[in-house]
């Protein structure tokens, strides 16, 4: 039996000219973030239905317990590591000024008006992908619907890319495409030492295990913890125990993306990454995609992102949500 959706109220709602907040009976479960100091559009904080957030909050504010590796894994976001030799996976306020020109940027240019009405809300946005003396060589148009289902919040993405006046080329990398920065919760338990900083800035440095770390990965396939990475499946799934209460985040591939299904770049760490134009790397040389758009070509990605709490979603629910978004347009 499909997740039924409750008679749950989803507002949009304009805080300020760079951010829109997504609530759900008047609490917050994510912002849409655009400001021009970011260097791509992201969700962020992801707020589960129980109130546990299940996105890090490093950079932008950090929670006790963060990691500090890489600044630009924040909330939800979609680039590339390589698009015309640009890294857009990688860019962020920790590269210097100077090495800049090797990094691409996705800036915001119109948020349409918003729709919401009962359990569910619609927000569309579009963008360039731009090197940085503005050149632009992607047009994106985005969709992300939020609703609510039972103790479940969903995030369906659509997302289509239109090559401009010059050829693009997605070379087959690791970093990409759907990335989410997950919670020290989520965390897969380890015992190797990392550094964790607490809201006030001080490091220190402990284990994962140590942290608070709870999580494990779980694949369509049936593969498991480290297992995940670089193996393909229609759905993966984190999950863990917060405030002794099942929590997990699972993306849904769809059969109309390229490359489906996806690869899975998911790390212990907190990366969890949905990369279906990686081939040649995940499968060791024996696959390649390399994707080209001429110009005036477009391809569209779609996801569907379920955040659940308060009770274990098994992977038969899952082959099911898989099965009903395989529909979704």
């Amino acid at each position: 039996m499909l997740l039924q959706l409750s008679a749950q109220n989803v507002r949009l709602v304009q805080k300020n000219r760079q951010q829109i907040d997504v609530l759900i009976n008047q609490q917050l479960f994510t912002s849409f973030l655009y400001p021009d100091t970011l260097e791509k559009p992201i969700l962020y904080p992801v707020i589960a239905g129980n109130g546990v957030t299940v996105t890090r909050g490093f950079p932008l504010a950090p929670r006790n317990g963060d990691r500090t590796d890489h600044p630009h894994h924040t909330g939800i976001w979609f680039n590339y590591e390589s698009v015309n030799g640009l890294d857009f996976w990688n860019n962020s306020y920790n590269i210097p000024a100077a090495n800049k020109v090797k990094y691409g940027w996705i800036r915001n240019t119109q948020v349409k008006p918003l729709q919401a009405k009962d359990n569910k809300g619609l927000l569309s946005y579009t963008a360039n992908w731009e090197n940085q003396a503005g050149h632009r060589l992607l047009a994106e148009k985005t969709n992300l619907l939020f609703s609510v289902a039972d103790s479940s919040r969903i995030i369906d993405r659509v997302t289509t890319l239109t090559a401009l006046q010059d050829t693009v080329f997605f070379k087959d990398v690791k970093d990409g495409m759907l990335g989410i920065r997950i919670a020290t919760v989520l965390e897969m338990p380890s015992d190797k030492i990392a550094e964790f900083i607490d809201s006030t800035g001080n490091l220190s440095k402990r284990s994962a295990s140590g942290n608070g770390a709870t999580g494990n990965y779980l694949t369509c396939a049936g593969k498991t913890g480290n297992d995940a990475w670089g193996t393909r499946g229609s759905w993966c799934l984190i999950s863990a125990t917060a405030q002794q209460q099942p929590l997990s985040v699972a993306i849904i591939d769809h059969p109309a993306n390229p490359g489906y299904p996806t690869y899975w770049h998911a790390r212990d760490y907190g990366l969890f990454a949905a990369n279906p134009l990686g081939q040649q790397v995940f499968s060791n040389g024996k696959e390649q995609l390399q994707l080209t758009l001429l110009p005036g070509q477009s391809v569209t990605f779609r996801y569907r992102i379920l955040i659940t709490s308060g009770k274990t979603i098994t992977a038969q629910a899952l082959d099911r949500q898989a099965q009903e978004f395989a529909a979704f347009k």
